[in-house]
């Protein structure tokens, strides 16, 4: 299973209005890093798919999104529930340490 994209035109739907807690990777195609931890995010989306959701956004083409959540260096992860911002998480890290950093939302 791996993690559907969201856009400007689908994120209030798809992330701000959303159930449970939304993991959204902000990235670019041309983002080796990004590109690195995709699969991670996947598998993780995949053990996990009951309690939260991973959507990925193109920062390329959804600049606005980007700007909004002030997005400076990719990859960056932003976990939204009820619509806000709960955490934060910058860079590509091995799955371990993303697991850790989302305990509150999988755990």
């Amino acid at each position: 299973m791996t993690a559907k994209a969201t856009t400007s035109a689908t994120f209030e739907q798809d992330v701000l209005q959303a159930e449970g807690p939304v993991l959204v990777d902000f990235w670019a195609e041309w983002c080796g890093p990004c590109r690195m931890v995709s699969p991670v995010l996947d598998e993780i989306q995949s053990e996990n798919a009951d309690k939260i959701t991973i959507l990925k956004l193109n920062v390329d083409e959804n600049p606005d999104l980007a700007m909004k959540y002030q997005i400076t260096s990719i990859p960056a992860m932003k976990v939204f529930q009820g619509g806000e911002v709960k955490t934060t998480i910058i860079g590509a890290k091995p799955k371990y340490a993303l697991e850790q950093d989302l305990q509150a939302f999988i755990g």
